[in-house]
């Protein structure tokens, strides 16, 4: 399926107006034009209706996991009477209720003076995640991304994120026999095409330079720089705490190794993947693997200190999910039942073939002394 959508029109006329964009601005149109971006307009992204499937659709228990490293992290901040829950991108509230209700099960001193602010582009999200929260509604408020940027919003707690970071635009790059060059989208021929060209911005080379990376000849990778831009706002709001980050990618050396020649774009489409971003716009999802090298230094330099990073098994070994499993292997459930589910678990946990190895977990904190996180300690111990 090749259709056109009414972005097409909206890139084509932009580009006849001022000419070629950057990669950076097709992507944010795509994704996050009012009503017509495939972030914000109404359908299902996720699950088997959508066209993706995350960690949360597999199964409640990893909300409850990332829930006990929450409450370890109100006992690290001793215990406030208030604590604010802040998730970003929280799609259907899935993992949101998930967290809500287990704090509410398991710790009810906490969740007395718990407050969770959902932050969310799509503006018809909302009626969906008052639905699924309704046992915390009072609990509840929103917030568009400009509001929590604009420095107003401030808080004390947790913020945390599931595949936030994988979607915000990013400029293509390729190396050249003249130099760097940045990829642009102009018009050719009816449809879209390419072009490099010098970089739009001088921090697209510093980026790159600031983590180490040297492409090789024809190399081609992608450059966030709405990833800092975004913590940066993250830290002014936070007054004190933390910021849980969970996303697939990789430190530098591994995300801009030669062997990926052809960067980390890919394109998601009814459980289908697709390489080509100029098909289906705005119904189709558009991403990229994170650099965790930048998130962890533009958070120090920021005044954050780097906690914890790692892979997603391990996070959850370490905090929880044992327990989790063995609180279905203790319940009445049928034995048929009990087995789906070990199975099911098996998908977040698994080094190869799962998503254990493949998300990465980053814990970042911000005017907390010495915090003793669950992650923290050693598997098994």
């Amino acid at each position: 399926m090749t259709e056109t959508t009414p972005l097409n029109d909206i890139i084509s006329a932009r580009i006849a107006e001022k000419g070629r964009i950057t990669f950076a601005e097709f992507m944010a149109t795509c994704l996050y034009e009012p009503g017509l971006g495939y972030y914000t307009s109404p359908g299902r992204k996720v699950g088997a209706e959508g066209d993706f499937y995350t960690s949360i659709t597999v199964h409640g228990a990893f909300g409850r996991v990332i829930a006990r490293e929450i409450a370890q992290m109100w006992r690290c901040m001793e215990t406030p009477a208030g604590f604010t829950l802040v998730e970003c991108g929280a799609g259907n509230g899935r993992l949101a209720c998930d967290i809500m209700d287990f704090l509410a099960e398991r710790e009810p001193t906490m969740y007395q003076g718990l407050q969770l602010v959902l932050v969310e582009q799509e503006p018809s999200l909302e009626a969906a995640q008052r639905e699924m929260l309704a046992a915390h509604t009072n609990k509840l408020s929103w917030l568009s991304p400009d509001e929590f940027a604009s420095g107003r919003f401030t808080f004390s707690g947790c913020l945390y994120s599931n595949e936030l970071i994988d979607a915000l635009p990013v400029h293509r790059v390729v190396m050249t026999s003249d130099g760097l060059k940045e990829i642009y989208v102009t018009c050719k021929d009816g449809g879209f095409a390419e072009e490099a060209d010098e970089p739009s911005t001088p921090e697209i080379e510093a980026y790159l330079k600031r983590v180490g990376a040297e492409l090789h000849p024809a190399q081609q990778a992608e450059v966030n720089l709405n990833a800092p831009e975004w913590l940066t706002a993250a830290v002014k709001a936070l007054q004190q705490g933390f910021i849980l980050t969970i996303d697939y990618g990789y430190t530098a050396p591994e995300l801009y190794t030669p062997r990926r020649k052809l960067g980390t774009l890919l394109c998601y489409y009814r459980h289908q993947t697709e390489e080509n971003p100029y098909l289906r716009l705005g119904l189709q999802d558009i991403t990229t693997h994170v650099d965790f090298t930048t998130l962890m230094t533009c958070g120090e330099g920021l005044g954050l200190h780097n906690d914890w990073f790692g892979e997603q098994y391990r996070f959850m070994l370490s905090t929880g999910i044992i327990e989790e499993i063995e609180e279905i292997e203790r319940s009445a459930r049928p034995d048929e039942e009990k087995l789906r589910l070990r199975l099911t678990l098996k998908k977040l946990i698994m080094p190869e073939g799962g998503m254990g190895d493949t998300f990465k977990v980053l814990i970042q904190s911000k005017k907390v002394t010495t915090p003793r996180l669950l992650c923290q300690r050693r598997i098994g111990g």
